[in-house]
């Protein structure tokens, strides 16, 4: 991000360029450039000598406009903000369009502090602009104005249409053609259904969709009221009827209700090929299977956490295996075939609260968390059986508790971050430190002699510009474009760096 004072940004760039470029010559002028010969020069009285020249206004030429640039004052200068830095009361953030290949902000009536992104069926790996996306998230209403009373909270199926590519301000005339094509720069559309749901959503999953093109029937979907209960929806007929590809009627009321957790609210929501597991408050997790007569909860569940269960995560390749973290500042590890209903193995992965999980799909051994102290660590789970093992690679740049973390879907080094500092970063660990540089984390000094952080080289990129970042998930069917919520909406952004 790049910082200005507020005085330049009441200008866009484009607009203060344009403005320097007008004419500095009046039409008189032009007139008499038609009625002079070809090799005169209208202009030679006022060359008294080379390289010297007398204002053409002191020798009573009206005709003469000066140019605007000429008495125009400099755009103020912008540099580089690193999180952290003191930003001036004249000053704000404004983003540097140029790491953006795209780069949208969308918002809806109440906050939606957990969200999913839906399968489509456009198509894998796509790259031309612009793009469509499918999402579903749960709101977290808050009182009516004026009345006293919460409002309704909703489940909302959305389609984020018209996902443009990010016009640059140095973007040249010979690319309008080509940029008009990809419709660059243009407002991103936002169109939703919504269903009635009792209670805020703490957090919400879909169903993983089957390999191949067509989507799931029904297309399951998964949510942890604050109320205790695990609601599941269909949201197959919303996604049809927003595609305009049915209009059959659209159940209003969940396919089935989870009440395990009593009066227990949760965060902890996973599917997997096995099920849906849920973790509680009260260090309590559940399996849900689906049979062929419906869904089926075990009553009893899996119990080895002392304190909230926070995040749980399905092994990518073994269908038995999960891992929880928690707020006792473990990682567990579990097999669904162990007797006893116990961890099978943990590690105390933070200092405080551990808040978030992320499993690698394409590196079976490794997984990232994210904790209260605000680092993110690295692990490789074949050392979980040799005592108390220390990460393989440890970031500790934000300043507050990390909220979301999760694996890039098919770059095996990349994953992205946010945290309650209101910064979303992404980071890749194929980048090796040069030997030359400072460690990770060290203060060093700046040009003035002021501390600013040593930016750790497996950083790519660092995005701003919401408040309370809750989540973030990387659309698997687009290649590098993240998406992002947080208390004042949702951002999608697609970058240079991945």
């Amino acid at each position: 991000m790049a910082k200005r004072t507020s005085e330049a940004a009441d200008l866009p760039a484009a607009k203060s360029a344009a403005k320097g470029q007008e004419t500095a010559r009046s039409p008189a002028v032009r007139d008499v450039d038609e009625e002079m010969g070809e090799f005169e020069d209208k202009w030679e009285d006022e060359y008294e000598s080379e390289g010297e020249v007398v204002d053409a206004e002191a020798e009573g030429d009206d005709d003469f406009t000066p140019a605007q640039e000429d008495s125009a004052p400099p755009p103020a200068p912008t540099k580089t903000y690193l999180p952290g830095t003191a930003i001036e009361s004249d000053e704000h953030l404004v983003p540097d369009n140029s790491v953006y290949l795209a780069l949208h902000s969308l918002s809806y009536s109440w906050p939606c502090l957990s969200f999913d992104v839906l399968k489509d069926n456009l198509g894998s790996d796509r790259a031309t602009f612009p793009h469509t996306s499918w999402i579903v998230t749960g709101t977290q209403a808050g009182e009516v104005p004026g009345q006293g009373s919460k409002a309704k909270d909703e489940v909302v199926i959305m389609k984020l249409g018209n996902l443009s590519k990010t016009q640059h301000d140095d973007d040249s005339d010979d690319d309008e053609e080509e940029e008009d094509d990809e419709g660059n720069d243009e407002d991103a559309t936002l169109d939703f259904l919504t269903i009635p749901h009792i209670g805020s959503v703490n957090r919400i999953r879909a169903a993983p969709a089957p390999a191949g093109n067509s989507l799931p029937e029904p297309y399951h979907v998964a949510t942890f009221s604050e109320t205790g209960k695990v609601n599941i929806f269909d949201v197959r007929p919303c996604i049809d009827t927003l595609s305009g590809d049915s209009s059959k009627p659209r159940q209003k009321t969940p396919i089935h209700t989870i009440t395990n957790h009593g009066r227990s609210e949760g965060f902890a929501v996973e599917w997997g090929k096995t099920g849906l597991l849920t973790g509680d408050i009260d260090k309590k997790i559940y399996l849900t299977t689906i049979t062929p007569t419906g869904f089926n909860t075990s009553p009893q569940p899996y119990l080895s956490h002392t304190s909230s269960v926070e995040d749980l995560q399905w092994s990518p390749n073994e269908a038995t295996v999960f891992a929880s973290a928690s707020a006792d500042r473990t990682v567990r590890v579990w097999d669904i075939r162990a007797k006893g209903r116990k961890s099978v193995v943990s590690v105390q992965a933070h200092r405080e609260d551990v808040n978030v999980i992320s499993w690698n799909k394409g590196v079976e051994y490794l997984l990232v968390s994210g904790g209260d102290d605000g680092e993110l660590n690295v692990w490789d789970l074949r050392m979980f059986n040799k005592g108390q093992p220390t990460p393989v690679a440890n970031f500790s740049w934000h300043q507050a508790p990390i909220t979301s973390v999760e694996w890039h879907p098919t770059d095996i080094s990349v994953f992205g971050a946010s945290g309650s500092d209101d910064q979303l970063t992404l980071w890749d660990l194929s980048v090796e430190p040069d030997e030359d540089e400072s460690p990770n984390n060290a203060i060093v000094k700046s040009a003035d002699g002021s501390d600013i952080p040593n930016v750790p080289p497996q950083l790519l990129f660092v995005h701003q510009g919401q408040k309370d970042t809750k989540e973030i998930h990387w659309h698997p069917q687009i290649p590098g474009m993240v998406l992002s919520t947080a208390s004042d909406g949702f951002n999608v952004f697609k970058t240079i760096s991945c």
